[in-house]
């Protein structure tokens, strides 16, 4: 993340994200709402006012479920989006971004891996409140959507988790030329430069060598976590079970793993997973 842990994911190909699943079948529904009754009676916001029982939203590999708590909290870490009145347009934005993290912990969750440390999470914290107008404001929507610091503290540790899983798994591999970084400066990075400050001289390979191979590295990695995650979303069983927010969201083509009306339903024992 550039600046947070909530902007890093976004960029690791966490963007544009999910438009894929279907409605689960109305036994698998039932199921889900017998099996999580218990856990799911929060009072939240509900899209255009007022107050909604909190209810499942969606399932990632009949393991992982998403409700719609959740994404009222990823919706209120995120400044100038408003929660109280939440639009659909960002809801589905949320769930989108939510499958996709789904996808990546259980991806991490196979191999063993770094986790956060406390001062990893501070400083990450820190960062999050800082992107706030103020630390009251913060406070306030959290308390909105009935998010608590201990909530917190798991969203930003597991965040941090796939942030490290991610590095490992792509930057550790990735490799950029010399030739790349040359190659670039005299086809990119000099005809912009010309572009945008006229007359102003270009300065020369050598210092700028490590910026354009920093940015090169940062656009490798995007682009496989990219295709990394439409390959786990091509294999992934998705289940939407709200269909308010299913309408236009891009189904799996064919595969066993593909979802639909006549998909497996979720086991019992699933739990949702606070990202």
């Amino acid at each position: 993340m550039k600046d947070s842990f909530t902007t890093k994911t976004q960029r690791y190909g966490l963007k544009a994200m999910a438009q894929r699943a279907v409605p689960l079948c109305l036994c698998g529904a039932i199921a889900l709402i017998l099996t999580f009754a218990s856990v799911v009676s929060a009072q939240t916001p509900a899209a255009g006012g007022g107050e909604v029982v909190d209810r499942m939203v969606a399932v990632v590999n009949g393991s992982e479920l998403i409700t719609y708590s959740d994404l009222l909290w990823q919706l209120a870490l995120q400044p100038n989006v408003p929660i109280d009145a939440p639009r659909r347009e960002d809801l589905k934005r949320a769930l989108e971004l939510l499958i996709d993290q789904r996808l990546v912990a259980q991806e991490a969750d196979k191999l063993p891996h770094v986790h956060a440390t406390e001062e990893e999470m501070k400083k990450a914290e820190t960062e999050l409140v800082q992107r706030f107008p103020s630390q009251a404001e913060f406070q306030r929507r959290m308390e909105r959507v009935g998010l608590t610091a201990a909530q917190l503290r798991e969203i930003i540790h597991d965040r941090i988790d796939m942030e490290k899983y991610l590095d490992f798994r792509f930057r550790s591999f990735t490799v950029v030329t010399p030739q790349e970084v040359e190659t670039y400066y005299k086809e990119v990075y000099v005809p912009r430069h010309r572009r945008t400050q006229p007359g102003v001289v270009v300065k020369e390979l050598k210092d700028v060598y490590n910026e354009i191979q920093s940015e090169l590295v940062e656009r490798k990695i995007e682009s496989d976590t990219d295709d990394f995650l439409e390959e786990a979303r091509t294999a992934a069983q998705i289940n939407i079970l709200d269909e308010s927010l299913g309408d236009g969201v891009q189904k799996p083509e064919g595969g066993s793993g593909g979802a639909g009306r006549g998909a497996t339903p979720p086991a019992r024992g699933t739990r949702p997973r606070n990202r």
